[in-house]
């Protein structure tokens, strides 16, 4: 049995060795110009196109793997300097606990993905692109390697009916007509027609379907990439917003105790509770202004100056340009104030209009006290 296993081995190799050489053959006369060659140009098109379609998928690959690879180091980073932060804080400085509340916040929401709220953490920011965008990126890709050795196979396939092709017409225009001769080679010449036929159409039918594929793939990456940038820098956006709250609070409370304007005389601090006093007991906020003479709107509390532009995020924000003066005031329970924003309506709208109704809330470290 081993013997007659090595004869089909053998003669396998064999065939092999001269379907080559006959290719090889068919190529030279062809390059010569001494056989004709079978030619699509509306197929060879569509080939550019597949190799065109290949590398810039690849390409894309490699560069969202390397985004991915970047984002996983800046995780790391990020979770360093956060528990720097928390190690290096002092316990007497202002807002200790809530930096200390702050930083497993973050830390939380960096390990913690099994949340429906912690969509915009690292972790989950990562674990988000990987499987909508990297995956199905992977899996558009994965179709190319198998249509690329169907396409070399379709060339090698070509090559094999052409030389069919013209072993049976140069059979034919023979001197002495052997038919034996001529039927074999028109049979080979059918098998080979039939094979390179069934491949050829197939590819057709493939390939712009694959081509026009591209589109709906690059719009899923990146509507993908997109959406889970913007859910988790806003809800990164607002943890340093916080944490730069509490820097600026902390900063504060430090230049009034080196200039002595910490303490208040007692008189002043009676004068000021009464004053509250006497404006709480009117069903409004301690510190707001009473609007007296109709130029202030109700609730109204002081005035900021903007000191830097602020693009609104949300429809309940105010859209904020430097210089812009807001007239602050009241929010209509403590409940919706959160912490480092303020609520009021630009004092330019007011002085026109009058009107209330497009007040919103702002940082309150984009402005400044006036």
């Amino acid at each position: 049995m081993a013997e007659i296993g090595k004869g089909v081995t053998a003669g396998k190799l064999a065939i092999n060795v001269q379907k080559k050489f006959t290719r090889a053959q068919e190529k030279v006369l062809q390059k010569l110009g001494k056989a004709d060659e079978t030619r699509d140009a509306a197929f060879e098109e569509t080939v550019g196109s597949f190799n065109k379609q290949m590398v810039e998928g690849a390409k894309l690959q490699k560069d969202l793997k390397a985004y991915l690879l970047a984002v996983k180091t800046m995780h790391d980073a990020s979770r360093r300097l956060q528990e720097c932060l928390a190690e290096m804080y002092d316990p007497e400085w202002f807002g200790k606990e809530e930096v200390d509340s702050m930083v497993e916040e973050m830390i939380e929401k960096e390990m913690d993905n099994t949340l429906e709220d912690t969509d915009a953490n690292w972790t989950d920011y990562y674990e988000k692109l990987t499987d909508e965008s990297l995956l199905s990126l992977d899996t558009y890709l994965s179709q190319f390697p198998d249509i690329k050795a169907r396409l070399a196979k379709r060339e090698r396939k070509m090559v094999d009916f052409d030389s069919a092709r013209h072993h049976f017409a140069s059979i034919q225009k023979g001197k002495k007509k052997d038919e034996a001769k001529i039927a074999k080679a028109e049979e080979e010449l059918g098998r080979a027609q039939k094979v390179f036929e069934e491949l050829n159409v197939e590819l057709q039918d493939e390939l712009p379907v694959l081509w026009d594929s591209r589109v709906g793939v690059y719009v899923n990456t990146f509507q993908n990439l997109a959406s889970n940038q913007e859910k988790f820098h806003r809800d990164m956006g607002k943890l340093s917003q916080n944490l730069n709250d509490v820097m600026t609070k902390l900063d504060e409370q430090r230049l009034d105790k080196k200039n002595g304007s910490a303490s208040v005389k007692p008189e002043e601090a009676s004068s000021s509770e009464g004053a509250n006093h006497s404006v709480a007991g009117d069903s409004q906020p301690a510190n707001a202004v009473t609007n007296g003479d109709g130029d202030l709107p109700e609730g109204f509390l002081y005035k900021v100056k903007v000191l830097h532009d602020y693009a609104a995020t949300d429809g309940d924000e105010l859209e904020l340009k430097t210089g812009d003066m807001v007239l602050v005031m009241a929010f209509d329970s403590p409940d919706e104030q959160d912490d480092g924003w303020l609520v009021g309506v630009k004092e330019s709208h007011w002085l026109q209009h009058k009107d209330i109704s497009i007040k919103g809330v702002f940082p309150e470290n984009f402005t400044q006290k006036v």
